[in-house]
């Protein structure tokens, strides 16, 4: 079965071999682009059997990706969409995978993915209708409802970063008293947004952070 697909992944490497490798499967690649705002764009354009996107995407590199996934299935539900992405997200995840839809979905882990076979099956599967889901995934999310304080997503790491945000500190300062780089402050910060479930739209994600955690 040859589909037309549309790709959304923001790493320029990965998204080449991607849609090449979609290519040799004998699918077409009708758009492959790097944020979610072109994702959305190229889905209203070329109304295509599948999509297949990545979850963090510009500008904020949290869960873009997928929010722009439940987007086009409430709006579409006939749409067809595997996410591939190195991280379990749980924000949007559910919103994603449970609703009742005539289209497949998927959600599956790069990391995971053991052999290219499996990916051109899993990319099928889904365009016909079907659900596949990695398991770490299914764990993830089980998890998450189990959780009563959303603080216990946190690693250490990113409550200390949290601690010194409550603090008031600016991202350089945090980098200064952590020790750690400017770059890696952002990305914590990236998935403490993500880990709580603050949408990228929402321009209070920081102090929402902070009051969830002067709360506890």
């Amino acid at each position: 079965m040859s589909l037309r697909i549309v790709l959304a992944e923001d790493a320029t490497l990965m998204r080449a071999g991607l849609a090449g490798l979609l290519e040799r499967f004998g699918h077409t690649v009708v758009a492959a682009v790097g944020d979610a705002d072109a994702l959305m764009a190229a889905v209203r354009t070329h109304h295509p059997d599948l999509v297949i996107t990545d979850v963090r995407m510009p500008p904020g590199y949290t869960n873009e990706g997928l929010h722009a996934a439940v987007e086009l299935r409430t709006a579409d539900p006939g749409t067809a969409v595997l996410v591939l992405s190195q991280y379990a997200a749980t924000a949007y995840a559910a919103e994603l995978l449970i609703p009742a839809s005539r289209a497949g979905v998927g959600y599956l882990l790069k990391d995971r993915v053991g052999e290219i076979s499996d990916f051109a099956d899993a990319v099928t599967r889904v365009a016909a209708g079907e659900t596949v889901i990695d398991p770490d995934v299914v764990r993830q999310l089980l998890a998450r409802q189990r959780v009563t304080d959303p603080l216990d997503r946190l690693t250490p790491r990113e409550r200390e970063v949290l601690g010194q945000m409550a603090e008031g500190r600016s991202n350089p300062s945090i980098a200064r008293v952590l020790g750690i780089s400017d770059a890696a402050v952002a990305k914590h910060i990236g998935n403490i947004f993500m880990k709580l479930d603050f949408p990228a739209e929402d321009g209070h994600r920081r102090v929402l952070a902070v009051l969830t955690y002067l709360r506890r």
